[in-house]
This record gives structure tokens, sequence and C-alpha cells, in this order.
């Protein structure tokens, strides 16, 4: 479009009091725009100020100079074709400065007139208004990207509770679901319960399982189709068209996925010859031209019981009353509950006091509940529960205390030595026990804490065909479960589109479950209709932009395939991109991968960082006024500095912070053109990965710390100390602890001197 610019200054909550007006104004003059003041903007009055200039003389690129982007939305949004940009002098200047009125001195104002302004704060506030005024001149006001068609239907893999529930929340939303079940038999282990947990008040009584209604009202359901004894051989395409081919349970497909696959999506009939990198040779692939189309894909094929066999001295597999938690509920179901049984939850010798794989609050619930069949069962029943941790978080610790006061029922923490046969049954060899004493128990079977292992941690258990490969198996940190994001994002797995809920993303009762798979449903129906809308899904929900391919300068390097959380992006056999860009979560980390710089967004690309990173003044005469560029990440880094603002925290003058989607976006050429303009140091902010993962982007700072490591061999060779580049992981939590992280790299690069570069 043919942008008008206007430029618009708030003078109000401290930001008059601190900076020169005038100066400001001559900073958005010189950078190409005129700019307007007014005391308070987000008022109707200042609102109204904007809307004429919008009216009147065509402005539809707006530079508003206030408080942060994150707040005050709503009241910046000037509707369809008008594109504002945002400076942030509220949190990021005015109330991080230490000014009169924000250190609680009366008269702020008059203080600040007569004592003049700050020259570092002054010109904190003039590099970012120049950012501002830059970034509006190299953002294009973004266009949707539209399928041509938009399946509105939902995939459900899995016919157990997760399942049924998906389908059925998913149905009375309007919307037409295909359950694909491996068995003949929708259900799930659900069918196999004797009974379930308590739901209601008091919570301590067992009930009777309700699977039999869930399923009937799914086979009555006309938006529902029931697929049994079928599974899903193949899941390729993207969001709002996946292309899905399903098989007969057990049977072999042509359509099954490789191990390793890459493959030509944009074109679903044609076949491509394509380098898997992984296994490094050629692999043929091809989708299914009668493959079935869905919107969005929800994954509910649940858990099977953890492997026990390993733990030699409890018996399992060579002794006969040694039975797993899944198999004795299939006992109790059949009315073979025997007098005396041992409950062991942990594995006791040489294990610390380490629990089964897998195992968590669920299977301390099961114990409990199955104790109490042996009650219900035996006039005379002895129930004993061995346990390292017992875990009942909620309401189910009303059913634990009911359990505690139960006759017949005794719980102990114990590490188990042994399990034996004796002439009478079993014997159970138990130490440190809360009595101090170790004890022997004689029993007639003793069922071992299987844990709940997902579906997911088997390969291939949903065969996508994504370069990536068909699984979710790339992250050692989920140790099998899908891979969602535990903290933000609980359903959304790294494959745009496909949501996890039940066992395949954690061990959960049958109430977690099911609201759980409610959520996932949700899930996908807004990933459905935000494709339908041509914007992103999570975790920048709305975003109309996507990623533009300049592919006449491509070189096939391959790097931004490769470095693609999320699948995004599959590539010919030349190595070419292939873009998919409803599978795109915006993050921008394929921009970042770039060495050519040709993949850009039309409101983010490497031109517009790159030239706010030259909008900063770096002054070449005054070993005082070094400059520091910090890059920081929009997720967890930017709120966080953001708070930091809002609790007065003072912040070192001599940074500048610029905002970027995610660190895996920030290319390597802001950092060369920032030191060779002369800026001091550069510095990431991004979310934590690792033990702690929290990155919004699944890999965005991991990545930008290894592009870092090589950024600080290239410096080396420069002559350049490689510390003057860093980065610093920072939770959304993290604000009280920013200020000091600022100051002690900025002491650091003034230990180091000024950029020799400075002044060239």
């Amino acid at each position: 479009m043919d942008k008008v610019y206007s430029a618009y200054l708030c003078t109000g909550c401290g930001i008059g009091d601190v900076l020169d007006v005038d100066g400001l104004k001559s900073a958005a003059s010189e950078s190409g725009t005129e700019m307007q003041e007014h005391t308070c903007l987000c008022s109707a009055e200042g609102r109204a100020l904007i809307e004429k200039d919008i009216a009147d003389n065509g402005v539809n690129s707006v530079i508003v100079c206030a408080c942060s982007p994150r707040v005050m939305q709503k009241e910046f949004n000037f509707g369809e074709g008008i594109m504002t940009t945002r400076g942030n002098l509220r949190e990021q200047v005015a109330w991080v400065v230490g000014t009169p009125e924000a250190d609680g001195e009366e008269g702020g104002e008059e203080a600040a007139e007569s004592e003049g302004v700050d020259e570092f704060i002054q010109e904190m506030g003039e590099d970012y208004v120049r950012m501002a005024v830059t970034r509006a001149q190299k953002a294009d006001l973004p266009e949707p990207y539209l399928l041509e068609t938009v399946n509105k239907s939902i995939l459900v893999m899995g016919g157990g509770i997760a399942g049924l529930t998906a389908a059925t929340e998913a149905s009375k939303a309007g919307y037409q679901v295909t359950i694909v079940e491996k068995t003949e038999n929708l259900g799930g282990k659900a069918l196999g319960w004797r009974e379930m947990f308590p739901t209601k008040y008091p919570y301590t009584d067992l009930e009777a399982p309700n699977i039999d209604q869930m399923i009937s009202a799914v086979t009555s359901d006309a938006n529902i189709t029931v697929k049994t004894a079928t599974e899903v051989a193949r899941i390729g395409g993207a969001p709002g068209a996946f292309n899905v081919t399903l098989k007969a349970a057990g049977t072999t497909s042509e359509w099954d996925a490789p191990a390793k696959v890459t493959v030509d999506e944009q074109d679903l009939i044609d076949k491509g010859e394509m380098e898997d990198p992984n296994a490094g040779m050629k692999v043929y692939t091809e989708l299914n031209p009668d493959g079935e189309m869905f919107g969005a894909v929800v994954l509910a094929t649940g858990w099977t019981p953890a492997d026990v066999s390993e733990y030699e001295h409890l018996g399992y597999g060579t002794l006969k009353n040694v039975v797993t938690n899944a198999e004795f509920e299939k006992l109790a179901k059949e009315g073979k509950v025997p007098a005396k049984v041992a409950f062991v939850q942990s594995p006791g010798a040489g294990e610390d006091d380490k629990d089964f794989p897998y195992c968590n609050s669920v299977t301390s619930m099961v114990a409990l509940k199955q104790a109490r069949y042996v009650r219900e069962d035996n006039a005379d029943g002895e129930a004993y529960i061995l346990y390292q941790h017992m875990r009942t978080p909620g309401n189910t610790e009303l059913f634990y205390k009911s359990m505690q006061q139960e006759d017949g029922v005794f719980l102990t923490k114990a590490a188990v030595t042994k399990v034996e046969e004796t002439e009478n049954g079993l014997a159970v060899h138990a130490s440190d026990t809360l009595l101090g004493d170790a004890i022997t128990l004689n029993v007639d079977m003793v069922v071992l804490a299987a844990g709940m292992v997902p579906t997911t941690a088997f390969e291939n258990s949903i065969n996508l065909a994504y370069r990536q490969g068909p699984g979710f198996l790339d992250l050692d940190l989920f140790d099998g479960y899908a891979d969602s994001h535990f903290i933000c994002f609980p359903y959304e797995t790294r494959r745009t589109g496909i949501y996890t809920c039940g066992g395949v993303r954690k061990a959960e009762t049958m109430e977690e479950t099911m609201d759980d798979a409610t959520g996932a449903a949700l899930k996908a129906i807004q990933c459905i209709e935000s494709v339908n809308r041509g914007v992103a899904v999570h975790p920048r929900s709305g975003d109309m932009t996507y990623p533009d391919f300049f592919f006449s300068r491509c070189t096939q390097c391959k790097r931004c395939t490769e470095e693609c959380p999320f699948g995004a992006l599959d590539d010919d056999e030349k190595g070419t991109p292939l873009p998919n860009p409803t599978r795109c979560r915006r993050c921008g980390t394929c921009m970042g991968a770039c060495p050519e710089r040709i993949i850009g967004f039309s409101d983010y690309n490497v031109d517009m960082i790159g030239s706010m990173v030259k909008a900063i003044e770096v002054p070449d005469d005054d070993e005082d006024k070094l400059r520091i560029a910090v890059f920081v990440c929009e997720n967890d880094a930017y709120p966080a500095l953001d708070m930091s603002g809002m609790h007065r925290n003072k912040m070192n003058r001599l940074v500048r912070f610029i905002p970027v989607r995610c660190l895996g976006s920030v290319n390597m050429v802001w950092i060369k053109d920032a030191m060779s303009s002369g800026m001091d140091g550069v510095l990431l902010m991004g979310c934590r990965y690792g033990d702690d993962y929290q990155c919004h982007f699944v890999k965005g700072s991991e990545i930008a710390s290894k592009r870092m490591e090589n950024i600080g061999e290239t410096l080396g060779t420069l002559g350049l100390e490689p510390e003057r580049c860093a980065v610093r992981q920072i939770a959304i939590s993290d604000y009280d602890k920013i200020p000091a992280i600022i100051d002690e790299f900025v002491e650091e690069i003034i230990e180091l001197g000024p950029n020799p570069f400075k002044g060239f």
C-alpha cells in the first residue's frame, strides 16, 4: 500500500516529565515523519486526534510513542487497513530512569524542569522514537494466507475416554468428527474397569463406570462417524487440509510412512524424489489422492502399562501371583480378588526412593481403589500398600483419608527388597518402613504399580509425513509423551493442528482426561477457524503474517527446513524449501536461519530489524556513552521487562531494547551490523530451555545460543572479544532480576572498553 505516516507522542504517565518533547519530535522528523503530542493518547480525546488525521489526511500508518505495545491494544487499534506501530517510552524509559515522580517525590514536573533533562535519558527516548518510525517505514500491512478450501471436520485418533469426550464436545460445537479406533470396540481401557474413582462429595465411595453411556452418546450422534478396527497409516498435508490415509488394523499399507521421510506436500498427488538427511539415502514418497481430508487432528491414543519385568527381585514373570495393577483390575472385574494382597508402588531394592517409571498420582489412586476391592470382596480381607510416595491431589485426598481409616488396609512407606514364593503364597520383604523395622508380609498376591506409558513413546505411533519424521520423539525432555508445551500451551504439539489429550500427554484420572479432551477439541476448532481466516493459531494467535521466500537467491542450504521447530517446511529434491503456511507458527526461526536473508514477513523482516539497529545513534567520541543492543524475545523476556518497568525498577541507560518474535528469529547479520556500526555489545534475552524448558517456540532460545557460539568465533577473527555478545535466559517471573542481569553484562562491556570499530 502507499503509506501515509503520522506519529503521535503521549506526554502522560511521566513521559513528558523526564523527556524533552521537542527533542523527540525532532528525532521523528529527522527520521521522516512529523510528530504531534498529546497528554493522554489513550483517552477519547487522544484517540479522536488520530482518527481525525486518518479521516482527513488519509493516514494509514500510525506511529504511537507512548506505553508498551503489550497494553492499550484496543485503544490503538484503528481498524482494517490501518497499521499501528508502537514505541515504548513509558515502561522502558520514563518508569525505569529514576525520575522524581517515579521515586515518590513531590513536584515531579517542576523538579524535572528545574534540573533539566538528563542527556542519557533523552538519548534513550530519541533512539526509541527513531526505531519506532523506522519499523513503521519497513513494515507492510499483512494479508492473510487463505486456502482455497478449508476442511472443517476433525479426526480423533483413539476411542477411549479421551477420544469419546473430544468427539462429543466437538460435535456439540457443530463440527463433523471421525473417530478412528484400532480395536474392534470403543471404550479403551475403561471397558476393563470394575469401578471408578470418586467424582463427587464426599469423595469416599467408588462409582460404577459410565463408559457405556459415553459410547452410546457417540454412536447415536449424527455428527460423529466411528471407524473401529482401523488405523491411521499416515498423516500428510497441513491444518485445514490434512491428508489422512486409513487402513485396516494390523495390516500393511503402501501409504505407511517410512521411519524418516521428506515430502513434497505442495502437490498432494505428484511424486517427489527427496534426500533424507537423517538416513543419507534417497526416499520416494507421495501422498494418497484417495486419502480422507480433515481440518485438525486430536491425538487420544492413550497408554499402555509399563514393563516391570526388569525388577527381578519382585518376581514379575517368574512368580505366578505377581501381577501388574492393570492385570489385577481385570481379575477384580471377574470377581477373582484374593483375601491378602500387597500393593507395591516402588521398585525398592537398589532404587532409593524412586517410583516405577511413568508413575504418578494415578497409580497411587489405583492402589487405593484396588485395596477397596480387597475389602469389598473378602470379609477378612487385608490390603497392604507399600510406597515411597503417595500422591492424592485435590479432592482425592478425601478418598485417601477414608482408606486410612478402613480396617484391614495397611499403608506404610517402605522399600521392598524381595518377593519370594512360600508354601502358603508369597512373602514380601521390606525395609525402611515407617515403623523403623524391616517387615515380612505373607500374602496371596502382589500387585506392582506399572506406570502409564504413552503410545507416543513407540516409534511411528502417528506416522506424520513430515520432513522431521513420523513422530514427536526429537525432544528427550518429554520421556515419550507428546511434546505439548506443559506450561503455556498444554494441548499443542510441535505439529500445528495436531492436539494431544489424555494418556499421550500425561497420566491422568478419568475426570482429568475428560477435561483434557475438551480442551484439545476446542483447540482443534480454534485451529480450523484460524486457518479459515488466514491467521496463525498459537502462540501468535491471530497473526496474519506468514514467511515469504525470495527463491531466486535460495542456495538450497536446508538450514530453514532443518531448524523449523514445527515442520512447516518441506523441501524438494534440490533442497528448495516448500512452505506450508498453515503449519507455520510465525516464530521467524527460518528467517534467523537463512544466511542469504531471503525469508521475511510483511511486518517483520531482516531489513526492518537491521534498520532499527542502525537507527540507534552511537556516540563515537564519549567513552561514557557505550551502546548495547538487546534483542528481546516477545514471549517471556519482553513481558518481564514491562513488569520490571511497572515496578519502577531502575534500568541501565546504555542499553536499547529491540523486540523480536523469538530468539530463533535473530539473524546473525543483525549482530554483525551492530558491531560494525560501533555498538559496544549485543545481548540476547529469551525464554529458558532445557530442563526448565518453556520456550514458546520450543527450540528458539536453544538455536540462538548455538548460533551465538558461532558468532563469537567470527568476532574473534575480527579482533573483537567474543564476550561482547551473549545470551541470557529469562523467565517471565524474572522481572525483578532483569536490571541486575543487564547491569552485569554492561559492566563486562565497560571492562572491555569501547568497540574499536567505533567511528569507522
